[in-house]
């Protein structure tokens, strides 16, 4: 198990170690070398059961294909998102797929009714077999990834690194099983799952997407899944009723980039490749998976969007992959040479459908070219062709009704029903794991329980990302009807047999409580956003804080922690009596007072059974740390406690020295009105050009910056203008072609008032690419609104080419050219919520 449950802090010696070897894993990640592509196969496993060949569908692809103009055909390659098509486009684009991207839903409402959902569907279902020509079945494609997560109401499952920790390839069949039947209920054939990444670098912002850091558990959990979405090959019903297509994705190496940057670099040998990170394929091919989604990332430098090697001989070739291929958001546009709207090298690469969410008109205008001039090829057009009518003619799409009048559709009911929340309910008192217990748990029911923390009562904290939004912001406690938080099932828990239980969101108390819980963790993210520069938990001191002050009094306190992955939190496990990393539980919070309270007689009604799917770090910046080396690491891959064990944990290191109030200064640019180092604020009036550089008041002959009262003292900017300047926001060099891509917003929180803001206009400073400017006023929901907003404006506004921001020093730009007033508190980026969309 590596390092002693009972071992505590390591001496100097180990602590050094693990500095080495966690530098030598991260050169090892940026090695340069690479061998030859390998015979394939080499290091590649065979699929012992290949797809058999149905000739009753090959010949109506046959039939199919004949009818089909080259136009019908190139529709198949495209992928939309339903924010950017309506049911009227598919009136006259013979598109083959659409899709609801993380922040996309009807009526750009992202928590809008499940019957809106199902409506939709029978739109663009009608609309596309009005259009006339050979009519092919629609596929709508959906990330219900942890359950079918983008719809209120739906059992929201925990996150895939806690259902790793539960270690139960059974449980995954049943949670695809309920998820493909709540997916029909809506009208959605599809959906956007597995995650089969191997994540081996923790600052990875997608690292709760991975069921583990350990190859054998991704390769055990990933076929099983997919038989619980689209049904056993040998079943009758597979993707009929109550079952969806399944996707296997992001092929390949998305967990295994250099520093763990989310769309980076995968410096492995081939044999790392094929051994770890694609060890979740030969299971999910085996199982019959019928799509398989390309990585955003790149291997040695050459984009998986484009990698014929990758996606053409291994994948179809040597595994005999007759599924399609489908791309994931844009991602064909970072391969070289391609932009977001042509890209005919990643069709004859092997990818055989672009998700082009808001660019395919013009992809389909200039696909449907590439394919007249030959840059695309009769013969791979054809293939990819038949690959996604093979799909649809298996997934019995041609023989189904419009959406609503399918089996199962329509039956709200199911939707977070007791028995499906009874399985999530299950597999979250299997997810969770015991770090540490010095005799405080069970608590006994009948005592007086604080509860308290910011992740308590908090639905946003307890389902994570990828959760009714992409990012899962924004989320509140009546977005889940059918769902309990972790507050309200500690609190049935304890009250009905005879305990108080007391909810403190300051975490004070009148009367001294038993024991107090404390429930705290990450806010929600995504890809991108969850990116990190290191593996430390910064909660503010907040709760640190609240635990230090329970211990002084004597108080016997329990941390319930939830987090995307295991993260340094020493100084929490020191000042605890008990710590339970409890991930990204979902919408059955009640599952963890299955666990904590105990019955009647004191006992427990539930054990932990979880183990670490990730070994858990003992440095801040202790990343790498899976399992070929988790001696190294302060709880090992593996570890796990029981009520049967009294192993205890020593006083641990607290590392003072770590600098635990730095921050991500890629996407934060201002907090509380002062620029976050390197981060510099200039006024420039074209004669004078001067930094803030910490002064509080500073003046120009057209532009003045002094500080102002916000929420505290002097937490703002206030410029002023009185003539033709800028206010440049600049000092480092950043990549936010990456967010874009992703539809990420530039968030300012800022004191506006249309009487004084003037012609006030926001530009980002890629140069000619960024011509374009947007007036603050016209960010305003309401012209006559005044006072402390956020205004929120996606990055894709700002400049028709997204590849321009990949390299800017001063990238946010504030002009005006008369009087202007407009105040400051924070800037930086943030997901882009609901219907936001370009105002142009």
């Amino acid at each position: 198990m590596g390092l002693s449950r009972s071992a505590g802090q390591p001496g100097l010696s180990v602590i050094a170690a693990l500095l080495v070897v966690s530098v030598a894993c991260s050169n090892a990640l940026n090695s340069n070398e690479i061998a030859e592509p390998s015979v394939a196969g080499e290091w590649w496993p065979e699929i012992t059961q290949k797809r058999v060949v149905e000739p009753a569908i090959e010949a109506r692809i046959d039939e199919l294909m004949a009818s089909m103009s080259v136009p019908e055909k190139v529709g198949q390659l495209i992928q939309a998102d339903i924010a950017d098509v309506t049911p009227d486009d598919l009136k006259v684009y013979p598109l083959g797929s659409i899709l609801n991207g993380g922040n996309s839903a009807p009526n750009g409402d992202p928590r809008i009714d499940a019957a809106a959902w199902l409506s939709l569907a029978d739109a663009f279902h009608a609309a596309n077999l009005e259009r006339g020509g050979t009519t092919i079945p629609l596929l709508w494609g959906t990330d219900a990834v942890h359950g079918h997560n983008n719809v209120v109401g739906a059992t929201i499952f925990p996150h895939n690194i806690g259902l790793g920790a539960a270690r139960d390839p059974d449980l995954m069949a049943r949670i695809g099983e309920i998820t493909a039947l709540e997916t029909v209920v809506t009208g959605q054939d599809w959906s956007f799952a597995p995650t089969v990444a191997v994540a081996r670098n923790d600052r990875w912002g997608r690292t709760y997407e991975s069921y583990s850091e350990d190859p054998a558990i991704v390769a055990s959990y990933a076929g099983r899944i997919v038989e619980g979405l689209q049904g056993t090959v040998t079943n009758t019903q597979r993707l009929r009723d109550g079952h969806v297509l399944s996707s296997a994705k992001h092929f390949v190496g998305d967990g295994g980039t250099a520093d763990g940057i989310d769309q980076g670099d995968t410096r492995v040998s081939e044999k790392e490749l094929a051994t770890v990170h694609a060890a979740g394929y030969p299971a999910a091919i085996e199982a019959g998976v019928e799509i398989v989604m390309a990585s955003f990332n790149s291997w040695h430098g050459e984009k998986l969007h484009g990698h014929r090697y990758l996606l053409t001989d291994i994948l179809k070739d040597h595994w005999g992959f007759d599924g399609f291929v489908v791309g994931d958001w844009n991602g064909h546009g970072q391969v070289e040479g391609c932009r977001t709207t042509e890209c005919p090298q990643a069709i004859m690469a092997g990818l055989d459908m672009f998700m082009a969410p808001d660019s395919w008109r013009e992809l389909f205008a200039n696909t449907l070219n590439n394919v007249r001039d030959g840059a695309i090829s009769e013969a791979r057009l054809n293939d990819a062709v038949r690959r996604i009518l093979r799909v649809k003619l298996r997934a019995g799409l041609f023989d189904k009704p419009r959406p609503s009048l399918r089996r199962y559709a329509g039956e709200f009911k199911l939707l977070g029903s007791e028995a499906h929340r009874a399985v999530a309910r299950e597999a979250v008192r299997r997810s969770l794991v015991l770090l540490k217990n010095d005799g405080i748990l069970p608590v006994r029911p009948d005592s007086r329980v604080l509860v308290t923390g910011n992740g308590a009562h908090d639905m946003g904290r307890q389902t994570g990302g990828w959760t009714l939004s992409w990012q899962g912001s924004g989320n509140g406690r009546a977005h889940f009807p059918n769902a309990g938080s972790i507050w309200e099932g500690l609190q049935q828990a304890i009250d009905s047999q005879g305990g108080t239980a007391i909810l403190s969101a300051d975490g004070s108390y009148d009367e001294r409580p038993d024991v107090a819980i404390v429930v705290y963790g990450e806010p929600p993210y995504a890809e991108f956003v969850g990116d990190r520069n290191d593996v430390a938990y910064r909660d503010d001191g907040v709760h640190l804080a609240q635990l230090k002050r329970y211990r002084e009094a004597g108080i016997p306190t329990v941390s319930v922690f939830l987090s995307g992955r295991p993260l340094w939190s020493n100084r929490h496990i020191n000042a605890s009596d008990a710590f339970v990393a409890a991930w990204l539980p979902g919408s059955e919070g009640g599952g963890i007072a299955d666990v904590l309270i105990a019955d009647a007689d004191g006992a427990a009604r539930f054990d932990f059974t979880g183990r670490l799917s990730f070994s858990w770090p003992n440095h801040p910046e202790a990343a790498v740390l899976h399992a070929a080396h988790n001696e190294h690491a302060l709880f090992a891959f593996g570890y796990g406690l029981s009520y049967s064990e009294t192993e205890t944990v020593a006083e641990l290191d607290e590392w003072p020295s770590f600098d635990l109030s730095s921050m991500d200064t890629t996407q934060t640019l201002l907090v509380r009105g002062s620029p976050v180092r390197p981060w510099s604020v200039t006024l420039d009036d074209g004669e004078v050009s001067q930094e803030l550089s910490g002064r509080s008041r500073l003046v120009t002959p057209a532009l003045s910056v002094v500080r102002e009262d916000y929420m505290s003292q002097e937490d703002a900017l206030r410029l002023s203008w009185t003539g033709d300047a800028h206010a440049i926001v600049g000092g480092q060099t950043v990549d936010w072609a990456r967010a874009a891509n992703g539809d990420l917003s530039l968030v300012i929180e800022a004191h506006v008032d249309p009487n004084t803001m003037g012609d006030i206009a926001l530009q980002l400073g890629c140069g000619t690419a960024c011509e374009d400017t947007l007036p603050l006023r016209d960010l305003m929901h309401d012209p006559a609104t005044a006072g402390w907003l956020t205004l929120s404006v996606p990055l894709k506004c700002l400049t028709q080419d997204t590849a321009a921001l990949a390299a800017m020093e001063d990238p946010v730009w504030l002009s005006a050219s008369g009087t202007a007033t407009v105040a400051l508190h924070a800037l930086h980026l943030g997901p882009t919520e609901g219907s936001a969309r370009c105002l142009k």
